[in-house]
């Protein structure tokens, strides 16, 4: 049986951004024996606590909305986007069921902030570096990030050293202080900013990048190897909890 990964719907307020954005990471999934169980946003929570039980890991994806700045106490950047309670709701669900039974978790843009701010850390609201990080869309390359050879993504996308890997971003915030539990594992060579973390408890593989590799799966290795230690983890899950 393939093992179910339970992913929210990106965004309650935008269904076009939604239908737009969600499908790759859906693709992403199923196209190394996943299962995506996809969580509308609308959902009583029950039902939704019902369908997350049921699932042996969480992918928490990206969205159009940006985490409310209250939720780690700082004030709101004129450039920060509308939050969604909705998503922050499931999320909540899904963070908390994954921490309480030691479910992978696997966190990529929002998702990698969203995680962080969970874990008490907070965001930088607006980057402003030389570097483009907001731009860029699809696969294309936008920088290099610099990732721990010995953390769980070093040894998961197989680099050696301090080693750089291309990525692609689009994203206008990062990580600021790191939440509890949590470490930074990768960075932008450029400036520094926070492109990866991953969790410190033994015994729970939790892992979040900052880029996409939903969008370049089909082409890019590290991508490849992303998703297939989502369902990899997945199925650890499964047999340990037996």
């Amino acid at each position: 049986m393939k093992p179910r990964i339970a992913i929210p719907d990106l965004c309650s307020y935008d269904p076009e951004y939604s239908g737009r954005a969600l499908p790759p990471y859906l693709r992403a999934i199923e196209a190394y024996e996943g299962e995506p169980v996809v969580l509308s946003l609308t959902l009583e929570p029950e039902k939704m606590a019902r369908l997350i039980a049921g699932c042996s890991a969480i992918l928490l994806p990206g969205s159009k909305a940006d985490v409310d700045p209250q939720k780690y106490g700082a004030a709101r950047h004129e450039k920060t986007a509308a939050a969604d309670p909705l998503r922050d709701a499931a999320e909540e669900l899904l963070l908390q069921d994954a921490y309480n039974m030691h479910k992978p978790v696997f966190g990529i843009c929002y998702g990698l902030q969203s995680l962080n701010v969970w874990r008490t850390g907070t965001l930088l609201q607006h980057i402003e570096t030389k570097v483009n990080h907001s731009t860029h869309r699809g696969d294309q390359i936008a920088h290099q990030v610099v990732i721990e050879a010995e953390s769980l993504l070093g040894r998961t996308v197989e680099v050696s050293g301090h080693a750089g890997i291309p990525v692609n971003s689009s994203h206008h915030q990062a990580a600021g202080e790191i939440g509890d539990g949590l470490r930074v594992v990768a960075r932008c060579p450029d400036d520094g900013i926070v492109e990866a973390i991953e969790g410190t408890l033994p015994g729970h593989e939790v892992m979040a990048v900052q880029w996409h590799p939903e969008r370049s799966f089909g082409r890019d290795r590290s991508s490849v190897k992303l998703f297939e230690w989502l369902i990899a983890a997945a199925k650890r899950w499964e047999k340990q909890s037996r």
